[in-house]
């Protein structure tokens, strides 16, 4: 026997999950319930004061969705994780312990367009106020973070895809503004990268894309370190202040290391309830069994679409970091040994005409507003996901009106670029 710790193929397979102790049934059970019978009414009042753990009511936590939190706990490296119903709603999540009406974030001004409309529309409506930056301009950032920031956010593999983020140097800028850094990390997925290990205090998932894997069910994830201190400067009294609903219980005080992940659930699923179904976090589980095998088949027919799109003569440019001419190779080799993942951009020299005649001239591939499923698939950014942006932010996101975004499926490569091929000779009119 061994006590080395299990690798990343291992852990994806078994980590929060043991044989159901009632019937010996070896994959993990749905548990389709509301709610679960108490001991007695001091076990009941005990679950309630936060004094004992177990399950009450499953828009809190339930038992199938909490073996999914402890396994994106274990891949993350994090210690805790709450499991929500969107990707949309884990950003949401994240943020609610830290933020408090008049509070300011900064965030990554290259993110997916509809986190940029909820960071800098919808979240006006609960005071929160957002400072887009460049994360290409380290000083840019150094320069937007102050004694008011309460949180630095960024994606680590941007999305629309392409674009590798310093991750070392943003929480470097963040720890000293005592920040925690909020890294979204759908597109890598931890099997390509764990930005704890860089420095990041919480990181969030839309476990809708490659995680489960398949296009069947939408999702989301934030897991904490547990390394950040949130009693240090005073600027987070939700965590680390009396919790009136809990008759004055510290949560930081009292978990310690948990106090995050304890909050996200006993506060933010509670009273906001984007709870994740037991459905959806079992269809989850069974993509991230095979979450190993999957990346490493994206990563590899996405080097080949990029090799050959870079030759091809309808194309402008492709923004793929696994390249070696690209602009992020250097982070990618650094951040990204394993792959630039699967999803990313090219511009057509037609612009925005050609980008429409292109998503509707394919075959194969499915146009849709997805990433990470098992499918390929296509998409103009400027005509769907950000098209309520300005065309000055689409172009800082990496979304201009000539670019398309794919994101490679797990088909035949040669299939998937005689796709593309045709739909190209297409687009250019040939």
């Amino acid at each position: 026997m061994t006590d080395s710790k299990p690798d990343f193929e291992t852990l994806a397979i078994h980590a929060g999950a043991q044989p159901d102790p009632a019937t010996g049934a070896r994959a993990t059970p749905i548990y389709a319930t509301t709610s679960f019978v108490f001991d007695d009414v001091d076990h009941a009042a005990s679950l309630f004061n936060l004094q004992t753990t177990g399950f009450m009511y499953s828009r809190i936590m339930n038992p199938t969705v909490a073996v999914l939190e402890e396994r994106l706990a274990a891949l993350e490296g994090g210690r805790g994780a709450t499991g929500c119903a969107s990707g949309h709603s884990a950003q949401v999540l994240a943020l609610f312990p830290l933020l408090s009406t008049g509070d300011e974030f900064v965030a990554s001004n290259k993110l997916y367009g509809g986190s940029i409309t909820q960071f800098g529309q919808t979240f006006k409506k609960f005071g929160w106020t957002v400072k887009f930056v460049d994360p290409d301009d380290m000083d840019a950032v150094r320069r937007a973070v102050d004694e008011k920031t309460k949180a630095v956010f960024t994606e680590c593999l941007a999305n629309p895809g392409g674009v590798v983020v310093d991750i070392e140097a943003m929480a470097k800028i963040a720890h000293a503004a005592n920040c925690p850094l909020i890294v979204d990390n759908t597109l890598a997925t931890p099997y390509l990268l764990r930005p704890m290990e860089w420095g990041a205090d919480i990181v969030v998932h839309s476990t809708t894309k490659f995680l489960s894997g398949t296009g069947t069910t939408i999702g989301g994830a934030v897991i904490d370190s547990g390394k950040f201190d949130w009693a240090k400067a005073g600027k987070f009294p939700d965590l680390a202040g009396p919790c009136a609903a809990y008759h004055g219980l510290t949560f930081f005080e009292t978990f310690g290391d948990l106090a995050y992940t304890m909050h996200c659930h006993a506060v933010g699923l509670r009273d906001l309830g984007p709870t994740m179904s037991p459905f959806g976090a079992w269809i989850t589980l069974l993509g991230v069994e095979t979450l190993a095998l999957r990346m490493d088949r994206h990563c590899a027919n996405a080097a080949r679409v990029a090799e050959f799109l870079t030759g091809h003569k309808a194309v402008a440019w492709v923004n793929y970091a696994g390249l070696p001419a690209n602009k992020y190779n250097r982070l990618a080799k650094k951040y990204l040994p394993k792959g630039a993942g699967a999803v990313f951009t090219f511009g057509l020299k037609g612009g925005y005409q050609a980008g429409i005649r292109m998503v509707e001239g394919v075959n194969m591939l499915s146009h849709l507003a997805n990433i990470g499923d098992s499918k390929s698939l296509i998409i103009h950014p400027a005509s769907t996901t950000h098209r309520q942006l300005t065309e000055a932010q689409q172009i800082a996101a990496g979304a201009g009106p000539d670019v398309i975004r794919l994101s490679i499926g797990l088909e035949s490569a040669k299939d998937i670029i005689a796709d593309l091929d045709q739909a190209l000779n297409r687009a250019a009119g040939n």
